[in-house]
């Protein structure tokens, strides 16, 4: 058996999984995010250990015989958070999140200094962790002066579970310390964010034996100390491995709380002013990319609260199949953009309203506002060399087969529907687990699944949507102009 743990920003999943690779049993616990201050985003990494606790308990109550078989951990965690630690292994202050906006200015300096952009791959986006580490060093000085070690949130409980600070190559791409094209740390890098390489955990593959469980973690989770734990992944890397997306041409579009259209590469191909994010994978000698939007199921939620009816009622207002685009337009940037503007201020707006325009056509604006910033993602991917014949959607933006069929269609390509089932994260960091320990090579391992149904792009209507797309991507400049 292997335990796949997918920490992420709400809550943590443990997911036990046979030997060959089958889903058996899970269990999930939430946790709260603070915000202490307007743009901060922060979560004490004990949240994250007692939720560890507490799922491996109740998996050990209900499965005690499979728990008792488990012989390898992978860990999936949501990325760039810094977690500070002293020199005794003591957290110095809650982990900064990756949607905390507090090093913007500190951010934008640093991608401005030479050679940063090329060595990192990426832009330096103020959610990315060095930035972070130059706020604090500027206005937690006490703080940064005890810095022995900076963490990310899933290589914390890599830590917690071995005694050891080890992290793996996808997580840590997404740092702005990270030589991505050479898989390792770069001095260049960590002297322009005044850091060291001591302070740096050290680098696996996520797929890596990384340590075996300390004699506490073993006490604690009810385990031998021989189990192993291996380099893990990053959320959307630990996901690609969940879905089988691991070689040039296979990739999934996310509709989750955010968008993520996802392509594996066989090799490092950056084009970081794209705001296209290039990470190494979780696997040896392969990287990703994915156009990233910040509120996808998130803005029909927030239509949702402001209309006093579920998601779910609300995508129930529109029939089941296009029938061409809205006249009302919805720019679906709430919490600002990454790709391809890179613009945290930008917020979200409506445009072409009418009197006879109620919550149908409102839905119907903010689905197909996020499936054009989702198509602006697609035309930053193949600006960068990546070809995506086809791709798979997961996420609970799914349930709408309205909003595919117009995804589909401004990206001008067939969605794969998975059987029902685990397929995310949690079940790629178990993935990675079964090949640090059977030495399987991945892809043997990390297959992708059944597919029940596609979603074909409708060839009647690409031109009408095409031309709303073009007054969508018109319609950014515009609405900047005036905030």
């Amino acid at each position: 058996m292997y335990l796949g743990l997918d920490l992420g920003t709400s809550g943590l999943r443990a997911m036990l999984v046979d030997g060959s690779g089958a889903p058996v049993v899970a269990a999930e616990r939430a946790f709260a995010t603070q915000h202490p201050r307007s743009g901060w985003s922060e979560q004490d990494p004990a949240q994250w250990t007692d939720a560890l606790q507490a799922t491996a308990a109740e998996l050990r109550a209900s499965h005690p015989a499979e728990w008792g078989a488990v012989k390898g951990i992978g860990v999936s965690g949501h990325m760039h958070g810094a977690t500070l630690v002293d020199a005794a292994g003591a957290v110095i202050r809650p982990c900064i999140l990756w949607n905390d906006t507090r090093s913007h200015a500190e951010a934008a300096a640093l991608d401005a200094t030479p050679g940063v952009r090329e060595l990192s791959g990426n832009i330096v986006f103020p959610g990315f962790t060095a930035p972070k580490l130059l706020w604090v060093e500027t206005h937690e000085p006490e703080a940064f002066a005890r810095v022995d070690k900076v963490l990310l949130p899933a290589a914390y409980v890599n830590f917690w579970l071995t005694g050891e600070a080890v992290a793996d190559m996808s997580d840590s791409a997404g740092t702005s310390w990270l030589d991505v094209g050479a898989r390792d740390w770069s001095d260049a890098l960590l002297e322009a964010g005044h850091m060291t390489k001591a302070q740096m955990p050290r680098l696996v593959e996520g797929s890596e034996v990384a340590g075996t469980l300390s004699a506490r973690a073993a006490e604690v989770l009810g385990l031998p100390q021989s189990v192993v734990v291996v380099g893990g992944a990053g959320d959307n890397a630990a996901a690609a491995c969940g879905v089988g997306a691991m070689r040039e041409g296979q990739a999934f579009v996310s509709l989750g709380t955010s968008g993520v259209l996802c392509a594996a590469r066989d090799g490092f191909s950056p084009l970081a002013e794209s705001a296209v994010h290039t990470f190494c994978h979780a696997v040896p000698g392969r990287w990703y990319q994915m156009g990233v939007i910040l509120s996808a199921t998130d803005s029909l939620n927030w239509l949702a609260r402001m209309t006093g009816q579920s998601a779910a009622q609300l995508s129930g207002l529109l029939p089941a199949t296009i029938e061409g685009p809205a006249s009302v337009r919805f720019l679906p940037y709430l919490s600002g953009e990454r790709t391809p503007h890179n613009d945290a201020a930008i917020r979200g707006a409506f445009t072409g309203l009418g009197q006879s325009d109620g919550p149908a056509q409102l839905t119907q604006a903010v689905m197909e506002g996020v499936a054009f910033a989702l198509g602006d993602c697609h035309e930053a991917l193949k600006a960068t060399g990546a070809q995506i014949d086809r791709a798979l959607a997961i996420g609970g933006g799914t349930a709408s087969r309205f909003w595919l069929e117009t995804i589909a269609t401004v990206l001008d390509l067939p969605l794969d529907l998975p059987q029902a089932g685990e397929f995310g994260a949690a079940l790629g960091a178990a993935r990675l687990a079964i090949c640090g320990v059977t030495g399987a090579a991945p892809e043997e391992v990390m297959t992708p699944p059944a597919v029940r149904d596609v979603v074909a792009p409708r060839a009647d209507l690409r031109d009408a949507y095409a031309a709303a797309w073009d007054k969508h991507r018109a319609s950014y400049a515009a609405i900047r102009a005036v905030q």
